[in-house]
């Protein structure tokens, strides 16, 4: 007798192909995605499409291949829609698990050997913590206390591509895209969601982002809190006895003048090995010397929330925050120490669901492939919420449902 947690899994794989394929063209699209991300959930190491298709179709491998290559780097469809499609799906499963916490800003790197996938360039990647060969792509990712997904990815151009116009050809680079800044990129990528009614939450983002005027004035704009690293040489004004400070002073200096006293040590949640994570810090109310955001709030100072570990000579990480006066510091800490969430988002996002192993060159085929992997990210989300603990889950009961899925009539029949 076929397991009945088996039949209820290809079941909701069938519903979820409905779900998000349902937004693309034709029934042969339909199929294609379905075959796409049910390649990209099953077990193997490499999830580019020739493993892929070797798995999912034995016997038709090199046929399989040459569709995947179609519809991901060939075809035309909305990878908005796709994209939008898999939050939905997952919305729910994540508002179950509490309200939203932050919108989480970052990006990550693909590393790559060659010179001619699109947007590879020699450029700084935390993934490798150096300057090296790569694509970076920023990404915001929507978090609850307890889960998050990424909603939207775009990669980063660097200007030697902007203004290569035969090697943007080569790349089906669309003519209308020009040079962007990450925080350029990020700013579209809030905006995009703010229009599409996802739900607000403070915007959590590096220093890389944080430094940037024009993206702090647009969250106050929108009426986003955040909490945005800054680097130390910063300036601000500090509170005296007789009001504010007229000379600006770096951050870290503000810091350190206040002294260790002025620490408090809090814990902010439990670590991997079921040990609390803490560390002791410090926040104080400062105002920028020049801030054109200010316009948009009521009142214009900011938090500054320092970390200074102890052991430590000074502090090592600085925030600025728009949270009103009243806000503690745990709770300041609390945000500012969700962003780890994105990290274990890419873990899955590459480790598990291949999204660096795209090896096509086109700027539609990393955006196609990019898509199916949120796509089947939201999937893969909802079924391990079904499961406790929510890691448990494996995906290696899809690989006994390949072939019943076919029989069946499924979208995932070729």
């Amino acid at each position: 007798m076929k397991d009945t947690s088996t039949e209820r899994l290809s079941a909701r794989m069938d519903q979820f192909v409905e779900h998000v394929g349902g937004v693309l063209k034709s029934r042969a699209q339909r199929t294609r995605f379905a075959e796409y991300a049910l390649g990209l959930l099953l077990p193997g190491d490499r999830k580019s499409m020739e493993p892929m298709a070797a798995r999912i179709d034995p016997k038709h491998a090199m046929s399989r291949y040459k569709t995947f290559q179609k519809f991901i780097s060939v075809s035309t469809w909305d990878d908005d829609a796709v994209r939008r499609a898999a939050w939905s799906w997952a919305r729910p499963v994540l508002e179950e698990t509490g309200p939203a916490v932050a919108w989480i800003v970052d990006d990550t790197g693909f590393v790559k050997q060659g010179k001619h996938s699109v947007f590879v360039h020699r450029q700084y990647t935390g993934t490798a913590g150096k300057i090296t060969n790569c694509q970076v792509a920023v990404s915001l990712s929507f978090a609850t206390e307890h889960q998050s997904m990424p909603l939207d990815f775009q990669l980063y151009m660097p200007e030697v591509w902007a203004n290569d116009p035969g090697r943007r050809a080569v790349a089906k680079v669309p003519e209308e895209l020009e040079f962007r800044t990450k925080p350029d990129i990020a700013i579209e990528l809030i905006e995009r969601a703010v229009e599409q009614g996802v739900p607000l939450a403070p915007v959590v983002a590096d220093a890389d982002y944080g430094k940037d005027q024009l993206f702090r004035a647009v969250l106050e704009m929108y009426g986003l809190d955040f909490a945005v690293g800054m680097h130390s040489t910063v300036t601000v004004l500090a509170p005296t006895a007789l009001g504010w400070s007229t000379s600006p002073r770096s951050i870290r200096d503000l810091v350190v003048s206040r002294g260790e006293s002025a620490l408090e040590e809090v814990t902010w949640r439990e670590g991997t090995k079921k040990k609390p994570l803490s560390s002791r810090f410090s926040a104080v109310r400062v105002r920028l010397p020049k801030d054109d955001s200010a316009v948009f709030r009521q009142e214009p100072e900011l938090w500054l929330i320092a970390e200074w570990p102890k052991g430590d000579d000074g502090p090592t990480k600085f925030w600025l925050s728009n949270l009103p006066a009243e806000a503690s510091l745990a709770n300041l800490v609390a945000l500012i120490k969700s962003r780890w969430r994105i990290e274990r988002d890419y873990e899955d996002l590459k480790g598990e669901l291949g999204l660096d192993h795209f090896e096509g060159r086109s700027y539609v085929g990393w955006n196609h492939h990019v898509s199916v992997c949120m796509a089947a990210f939201a999937f893969l989300l909802t079924e391990r919420m079904r499961h406790s603990p929510p890691d448990a889950i494996g995906f290696e009961t899809l690989a006994t449902t390949t072939t019943d899925l076919r029989r069946r009539g499924s979208p995932v029949a070729a």
